[in-house]
């Protein structure tokens, strides 16, 4: 009785201790699979009564969404197991239909009891979405931008030196000489303040801690491709989206893991001809999953094979229509691979194409 009452005692101390709180604290029995405490603040996270859950634990199973479970799932035997997990994240399926996310930082106690605390995190997702998405629209202009400025300034540069040559020795053009002059230099300028800001930008990007978080790589790889398929800037080219599956989660600093896929495609683009088509295709395998970009470009001469991923490599080349190369694009790409336990590799034959192969394991 003593036991019971000291038990209880301690339950209304935690629950007065937890009442104000946002975050939803909460005790659950492994033996009995029911939960022993929840918080008010479960309450207005899951829009259900404690009280419901309390006396049937597992229908809060059902409120977890379903491409989620699987994941819930795993976490919660590798829990058993004795892996010590920092935290869960999750989406739920409230009763009105919304989905929120859910935060979750569990830890196993020698009475056999999963205890911790849980927060509503939706709207840091969305925000963390909205500033993402312009991230990743900010790249693939810029790889446009990259293709479609520096190629006609390459062009205008080419044209004025061909022009100087002509009147260099005609004494009655020498203010043209001086126009002809001044259009190749501020070509020039405009072409290397093109390949300053993107090396900064990859540079910037390489020496920024690396930041995890499950997200659904099919569903990132699409919204960069529709960045390409729908950009008008690039109609002389056809682009392909092939996946074999419709969802995908992994752990990825996602924004880096972008940047390597817009590098790689935006190389694509550089060194294929118009009328000419680009693939990204993923296939997930049992533990891995393996991305492919693949373009019927001019290829990749032999004799840089060995060399590609090298920093300040001598592989380093202009696209076809002129556009700079920044020389750190490959080596960075390789380092943002590997960095997420995975490998990158490359078949290119000359003027047969390119495909570049990126694998990374499913649990990193």
């Amino acid at each position: 009785m003593t036991s019971d009452n000291s038990s209880n005692s301690s339950l209304d101390f935690l629950l007065t201790l937890t009442e104000g709180t946002d975050q939803v604290v909460f005790a659950f029995d492994i033996a009995a699979t029911r939960f022993t405490f929840l918080n008010p603040a479960f309450e207005k996270v899951w829009n259900r009564s404690r009280i419901s859950i309390m006396d049937n634990s597992a229908s809060l199973w059902q409120d977890i969404h379903p491409e989620d479970k699987l994941h819930v799932q795993q976490v919660y035997h590798e829990l058993l197991e004795g892996v010590l997990v920092s935290e869960l994240e999750f989406r739920i399926i409230l009763r009105n239909k919304s989905e929120r996310w859910v935060c979750l930082m569990p830890r196993v106690t020698e009475e056999q009891l999963i205890i911790g605390y849980a927060q509503d995190i939706t709207a840091q997702k969305e925000y963390y979405d909205v500033l993402k998405k312009f991230s990743d629209k900010k790249n693939a202009i810029l790889n446009i931008l990259s293709h479609d400025l520096s190629g006609p300034l390459a062009m205008i540069q080419s044209l004025s030196t061909m022009l100087r040559d002509d009147v260099k020795a005609d004494t009655d053009h020498q203010q043209m000489q001086r126009v002809i002059s001044i259009i190749e230099r501020s070509s020039q300028q405009g072409m290397q303040l093109i390949q300053d800001f993107i090396k900064q930008e990859f540079l910037e990007s390489a020496n920024v801690e690396l930041i995890k978080r499950r997200v659904n790589l099919v569903g990132m790889l699409r919204e960069s491709m529709d960045e390409y398929l729908l950009n008008p800037l690039l109609p002389q080219k056809t682009f392909h989206f092939v996946t074999s599956a419709d969802t995908v989660f992994l752990y990825l600093d996602d924004t880096k893991f972008m940047q390597a896929i817009n590098n790689l495609l935006s190389n694509a683009i550089k060194f294929t001809p118009d009328g000419g088509e680009i693939t990204l295709a993923l296939e997930e395998k049992e533990e891995t999953v393996l991305i492919k970009i693949t373009d019927t470009g001019i290829g990749i001469p032999e004799k840089y094979h060995d060399t590609l991923f090298d920093k300040f490599t001598r592989a380093r080349r202009p696209g076809i229509k002129g556009e700079p190369s920044v020389g750190l694009g490959m080596s960075i790409i390789k380092t943002i691979v590997e960095w997420h336990q995975g490998r990158i590799w490359f078949e290119s034959q000359e003027n047969k194409g390119t495909i570049f192969f990126i694998e990374v394991p499913k649990n990193q």
